[in-house]
């Protein structure tokens, strides 16, 4: 059984995952056509669901997880894959044709707005304000770390601390949002999220397509400046330029993990995921949340 396997063990977890996708099922069918259609896939395909398992692993013992919270970060999490893979332009996403291949990019647009839009409906209709000032901060980050990525593309002397604080934007700050709208640690789920990202783009150097449901190197055709991407063209020449966009790309994956720059990315990610786990000390302790820091490192996809 796999760590995450394991942890989706928890007493209580299945309830609340059922409803979750029922909640989910009916968010993304309400607007009928293609819009409910691409967000059906969408489901369907599958997915963690780690930022709603967040939001229940972070609630206070003996209350009830505000499954509401989850159902609104996920929405948050499927509107970026949509507009990611539109604007990347790329065809799989978890073994599947992305939305925008399959249904076009204006399907793909309009169905992402969506589930942002729904996002916000769903969590405003508990009328919690504050959890909607947290969720709100937590998009308009979101919204900051892609502009940011635009601006990085084929850029391969960008510093690590950029890039560092792009993944805060892109992944951590959402992860953040799900610890802090059960009433968890903010700090953790932060920590979390860098960690998950930096070996999100590891995979992407080093993975098969057949595991991690996308296609492998997809940030090097695009461009996109990550953290063993950027080390390796520290090193390597040929690497710096085709990161540039200005080389051949055939055979620098191989370049990338002739220079180690793969496995010192492991250790800055092991080092996010140590961070995460010390913020886990008193009543914010749960052996669940601290298994999820060695299982967002220790995956295939």
């Amino acid at each position: 059984m796999s760590a995450l396997a394991e942890i989706r063990e928890a007493p209580g977890l299945d309830a609340y995952l059922g409803e979750l996708e029922e909640r989910l099922e009916h968010a993304v069918g309400t607007y009928r056509g293609v819009v409910a259609e691409v967000g059906a896939e969408a489901l369907a395909a599958g997915g963690k669901r780690l930022r709603p398992l967040l939001v229940y692993l972070s609630a206070p013992p003996g209350s009830e997880p505000p499954v509401v919270a989850g159902v609104a970060v996920e929405l948050i999490h499927l509107a970026t894959l949509m507009h990611d893979d539109l604007i990347d332009r790329a065809s799989l996403r978890r073994g599947h044709a992305s939305a925008w291949s399959a249904h076009g990019p204006e399907a793909a647009r309009a169905a992402g707005d969506y589930l942002f839009a729904r996002a916000f409906a769903e969590l405003a209709a508990t009328g919690d304000a504050p959890a909607l000032a947290i969720l709100a901060n937590a998009t308009l980050c979101l919204a900051r770390g892609e502009a940011m990525q635009r601006s990085q593309r084929f850029d391969p002397d960008t510093t690590i601390e950029a890039y560092l604080e792009r993944c805060t934007l892109k992944t951590g700050k959402l992860f953040e949002a799900a610890c802090r709208l059960a009433g968890g640690s903010g700090a953790f789920g932060l920590a979390l999220g860098v960690a998950f990202q930096i070996t999100d783009d590891i995979l992407d150097c080093s993975g098969v397509t057949i595991e991690t449901g996308k296609i492998a190197g997809t940030d090097l055709r695009e461009g996109t400046p990550t953290l063993p991407l950027l080390l390796a063209a520290q090193r390597d020449d040929a690497v710096h330029a085709a990161l540039a966009g200005e080389a051949h790309l055939e055979g620098a994956l191989l370049r990338v993990a002739s220079t180690g720059a793969i496995e010192e990315s492991r250790e800055v990610a092991l080092a996010y995921s140590r961070s995460a786990r010390a913020c886990l000390n008193g009543e914010l302790h749960r052996e669940e949340l601290e298994s999820l820091t060695y299982a967002v490192v220790n995956r295939e996809r």
